[in-house]
């Protein structure tokens, strides 16, 4: 998830944002929303059954397409715009180099997305519809990103809340200091 959640990044996740489980499992005692487009979420991998975090990019009846890393939601090409260097030097200047930074709106929602051009993936996908009680994910860092591209749709009952804030983060390449202003810093 990557520029938005990076490594060192403990995260916080509203495990009852769209409904209340049995503890420790996926059962539903009840449900009062769903994910929205953007959302961030936190669900268990339809291939191994992993817990993961990824951006839910098309709900039900939605209509996506990727065209050379370019989203497309019914029809209509998200809009772009250029990163805020802030966010974009949280990452190591080694790394930077080889990846392309941008904003990308899904929904009403702007978001940090980070390409990497050299590197082969599905830079081209769909188009595909969303089925009823599904969801398409992806990774902000799409190029490096096993996400709805692989594994396919993400079921309703698999997904446990939506994640909502970085709760602490440390430098890993800093000898593991703290990021003090990542601390409870809202997750877009």
């Amino acid at each position: 998830m990557k520029p938005t959640i990076l490594e060192g990044d403990r995260i916080f996740v509203n495990r009852l944002a769209y409904d209340l489980k049995v503890p420790f499992t996926t059962w539903h005692l009840m449900e009062w929303a769903n994910p929205e487009r953007g959302d961030v979420i936190v669900l268990y991998s339809p291939h191994d059954g992993r817990r993961l975090v990824k951006r839910a990019i098309a709900i039900p009846s939605d209509v996506v397409e990727l065209r050379d890393n370019h989203l497309f939601l019914n029809g209509e090409p998200a809009q772009y715009e250029s990163l805020d260097p802030e966010i974009q030097n949280e990452i190591p200047p080694d790394q930077q180099e080889r990846h392309e930074f941008a904003r990308e709106k899904v929904g009403e929602s702007w978001h940090p997305v980070m390409t990497t051009p050299d590197r082969w993936s599905s830079s081209t996908f769909g188009p595909v519809t969303v089925p009823a009680g599904q969801y398409f994910v992806m990774g902000d860092n799409r190029d490096n990103s096993f996400d709805s591209r692989g594994f396919g749709f993400v079921d309703r009952g698999q997904i446990l809340g939506r994640a909502v804030k970085t709760a602490i983060s440390v430098d890993p390449e800093r000898y593991y200091l703290p990021r003090w202003h990542r601390f409870f810093r809202s997750l877009p």
